[in-house]
């Protein structure tokens, strides 16, 4: 019942408050076995946070009735 609770909560999206002084919105590529995102230069030493806003792509649901 847990792992059901969290697929639900991990399908619901929520509202996110956070402060910054710049956003910019890239898709995530494949880099071996990890996703990456490519960043500005001038962006290297900053601390970023990263907020997926689509579903996952190619996860499965899987229930147990």
């Amino acid at each position: 019942m847990v792992n059901n609770v969290i697929e639900l909560v991990e399908e619901l999206p929520s509202e996110l408050k956070v402060t910054g002084f710049e956003m910019i919105e890239r898709e995530v590529k494949q880099s071996g076995n990890t996703g990456r995102v490519y960043l500005p230069k001038n962006w290297i030493g900053s601390t970023v946070k990263i907020i997926r806003v689509s579903k996952r792509k190619g996860v499965s649901r899987q229930t147990k009735d």
